[in-house]
C-alpha cells in the first residue's frame, strides 16, 4: 500500500525508512563500509564529525579511523532529526542526546494501533505507524508494536471479541505497509537471502518483517512470498545462489511431506526453516537451520553468523 497525498506525514515516513537503525556489529568498520551501511556519503560523515563531534571513531593499529554501532545510532538520530525539519546543528545536538524510547510509549502505541484496527480506521493506523517508525525505528516498531498487535487481533478473533473482517483488515493494512518498506530491497552488494512460504502457506507477514530486519543489516532480499512450490524455489536458488534460503510454514505435515525435496534444496544453498510448522526433529533430519522466536534476534543471529 503506497502512501500518497499525505504531505508532511508521508515525507516523515519516507525519512524514517531510510534513517532506521543500522547494525554495524561488534567489530568497528572503516569509513567506506560504515558509509555504505548507514547510507551517508563519507564526505558528509567527515563534515559531521569535524563540525559537530557527531562521530567518535577509534583507531586501528595502523592508524585508520574505525566506526562503531554507537556511531551508527547517532547517524540514525541525526537523519531523523533532519527529517523533522531541524537545522544540521540542531539535529546534531539532538543526535548526541542518548534518550531511548521507553517501553511504556511502545505499549501505548500498540494499544492505539489495535484501537484503530477495531474502528477500521485506516488513516489513524497509518498516522500512528508514521509517528512510531520515525520515533523508534524499524526493529522496535516491528517487535513491540506491529507483531504484538497482529497477535492480539488473532486472539480476539479466536475468542469472539473481534470479527474475521478485523483480522483481514489488520493483515492487509500491515502487509501493505511492510511491502511499501521493501521497495528495492534486492539492490546493493550484501549477501542475498531468498525468502518463501511453503506450498499452500499464505501467512507471509512474519517473513516480510524478517526480510526487512535482515535488509537493515545490509543483506539483499529476494522475496517469493506465499504458496511457493518447492520446485520453483529450488530452481530460483540454483539460479541466484543465495547465501541463505528461508522457507516458512504453519503446517508441519506439509514440510514433512516435502522432506526429500527440501533435502535436495539444502544441497543447492544454505537452508533455514521457520514458522510454527517447523520442528527441531525435521531440521535435524535435514541438517538445516531453524529460525524461531524473536524475529529481531533471528535477523541479528543470521547477519552475524558465518552464513553468507
Amino acid at each position: 500500500m503506497i502512501l500518497a497525498g499525505r504531505g508532511s506525514r508521508c515525507q516523515g515516513f519516507v525519512e524514517a525508512v531510510y534513517s532506521r537503525p543500522v547494525s554495524i556489529g561488534p567489530q568497528p568498520v572503516r569509513i567506506g563500509e560504515f558509509a555504505r551501511r548507514v547510507g551517508v556519503a563519507p564526505e558528509l560523515l567527515r563534515a559531521w564529525e569535524r563540525r559537530y563531534g557527531l562521530l567518535t571513531p577509534v583507531r586501528s593499529p595502523g592508524g585508520f579511523r574505525l566506526y562503531t554501532q554507537e556511531d551508527a545510532e547517532r547517524i540514525s538520530r541525526m537523519r531523523r532529526a533532519l527529517g523533522n525539519g531541524l537545522s544540521a546543528a540542531e539535529a546534531a545536538r539532538a543526535a548526541l542526546e542518548r534518550g531511548q524510547p521507553s517501553e511504556g510509549l511502545l505499549e501505548d502505541a500498540a494499544e492505539r494501533l489495535l484501537a484503530a484496527i477495531e474502528r477500521y480506521d485506516e488513516a489513524a493506523a497509518h498516522a500512528l505507524l508514521d509517528d512510531t517508525f520515525a520515533a523508534f525505528g524499524l526493529e522496535a516498531v516491528l517487535r513491540d508494536v506491529v507483531l504484538p498487535t497482529l497477535r492480539q487481533v488473532g486472539l480476539k478473533w479466536e475468542n469472539g471479541t473481534l470479527e474475521i473482517s478485523h483480522e483481514h483488515f489488520a493483515s492487509n493494512l500491515i502487509r501493505g505497509r511492510l511491502l511499501s518498506l521493501s521497495r528495492l530491497w534486492s539492490r546493493g552488494g550484501g549477501p542475498l537471502a531468498v525468502l518463501a512460504c511453503a506450498p499452500g502457506e499464505t501467512h507471509d507477514i512474519s517473513l516480510l518483517a524478517f526480510g526487512l530486519l535482515l535488509r537493515s543489516h545490509g543483506w539483499r532480499i529476494l522475496f517469493l512470498g506465499a504458496d511457493t512450490p518447492i520446485p520453483t524455489l529450488t530452481q530460483t536458488v540454483k539460479e541466484t545462489r543465495p547465501a541463505l534460503t528461508v522457507l516458512t510454514s504453519f503446517k508441519p505435515e506439509m514440510l514433512q511431506a516435502e522432506a526429500r525435496a527440501l533435502s535436495r534444496l539444502a544441497k543447492a544453498a544454505p537452508l533455514a526453516l521457520s514458522g510454527p510448522g517447523t520442528t527441531d526433529a525435521l531440521c535435524n533430519q535435514l541438517g538445516v537451520r531453524r529460525l524461531d522466536g524473536d524475529l529481531v534476534q533471528a535477523a541479528n543471529d543470521v547477519a552475524h553468523s558465518t552464513i553468507g
